[in-house]
Order: C-alpha cells, then structure tokens, then sequence
C-alpha cells in the first residue's frame, strides 16, 4: 500500500496500477486502503478502463458499499468524466458522509454542470448533511458564466447563512466566480467582506 501510495503521489499512476495487478498475481489480497489509494491514480478518460477494472475488483470484494471505497469509487468515475456511473453508485450507498457528497458535487462541477451540482448540494442540504468548505469550493467552481449566476448567488446565501462569509479562500471562490459571471458589482461586493485580503483577492 505504502508504495502504490507513493506512485500515485508523486503523479506515476501507470506504475501504481501496473503494482496492483503485481500485487494480486502474487497471491496479496488488496485491502479497503488499497483501493481508495489506487483509484486516486485514475483520472480523466484514458484510465476509465484501469478503473472500471478497480471497481470489478472491489465488487470480488464485496467494498463497494463501504462509504470510503464507494466514496472513492464515486470520485473516480466524476473524474473520469462517467457520471451515469458515478450517480449510480453514490445513489447505492448505504451510508454517506460530507466526502460523498462532495465527491459527487464535484463531479458534476468538474464538468461545468452548475445546475447539477447545485441539486445535489440541494439534496444534501433535504437529507440534513452539514456542508464545509470544500462542498461550497466544489461547487463555485462550477458557475463559471453568466447562465449561472443565478446559481452562484444561491450558493453565496448559503455560505453566509452557514458561517463561512468571512472565510477569505470561500471570499475568493466568490470573488471568482462573481468575476466570471459578469457581475462586477457582485464582485467588489465580495471583495469588500473579505476580512483578510491576499494576491489572489487583488488578482481577482
């Protein structure tokens, strides 16, 4: 595990999924940590077929239902642009916490699906899981023109009402998104709450 982990670290992710398959041809049985450190090597089209061998191998296993690996499983297809199957097994997991939830807001944010990520934030806030500040990070990330505007300035409502107004990494996220929404106004708004100003504030 220590050395996939290392390869997958340091960006080598051929040689953590060539490790694996040497792994179980020597007879090693991979654990629940084995798997969510391997398919952080698979990202983006080209390894969906590396991890669609992951995820059978998982099922042999019978992790799939563990909130880690399934979390796990979950972001790796988002990022691998399938989230037919990412909705798929986010929607069987027993039990989710605010990582699942994130895993999936990101996927649909990764791909510019703002109004996506935005339902599932929505459904996240009906079943009573609390948001931090990657779930909001996530999905500002997603309101990248003017067609969501409307959906960043949602979101802005419940970073305030959730206490994270004057937290200056969400105050930039804002800032950002604001900026590449159009809204200029909106922009200097944002600017002018945000309590601790840094290079990336006036860049913005």
């Amino acid at each position: 595990n220590a050395m996939i982990a290392a390869y997958v670290r340091h960006g080598q992710d051929k040689e953590a999924f060539q490790l694996f398959c040497q792994m179980q041809l020597q007879g090693r049985v991979p654990n629940k940590i084995t798997f969510s450190i391997i398919l952080n090597s698979c990202s983006g089209n080209l390894s969906l077929p590396e991890g669609r061998f992951i995820h059978a191998c998982i099922v042999e296993r019978a992790f799939e239902a563990d909130v880690v690996v399934g979390t796990a499983i979950v972001d790796m297809y988002g990022k691998c642009g399938n989230l037919e199957d990412a909705r798929r097994i986010f929607d069987h997991l027993r039990q989710r916490n605010v990582v699942s939830w994130n895993a999936m807001v990101a996927a649909h944010a990764q791909h510019g699906q703002a109004k996506k990520a935005l339902q599932v934030f929505q459904q996240m806030h009906m079943e009573g899981a609390i948001p931090n500040r990657v779930t909001f990070l996530n999905i500002l990330s997603a309101c990248v023109s003017s067609s969501a505007l409307a959906e960043g300035k949602q979101i802005h409502a419940h970073i305030v009402a959730c206490g994270y107004e004057s937290d200056f990494v969400l105050g930039n996220a804002l800032l950002n998104m604001y900026s590449n929404c159009g809204s200029l106004s909106d922009a200097e708004t944002a600017f002018d709450n945000i309590f601790e100003l840094n290079v990336v504030s006036w860049n913005a």
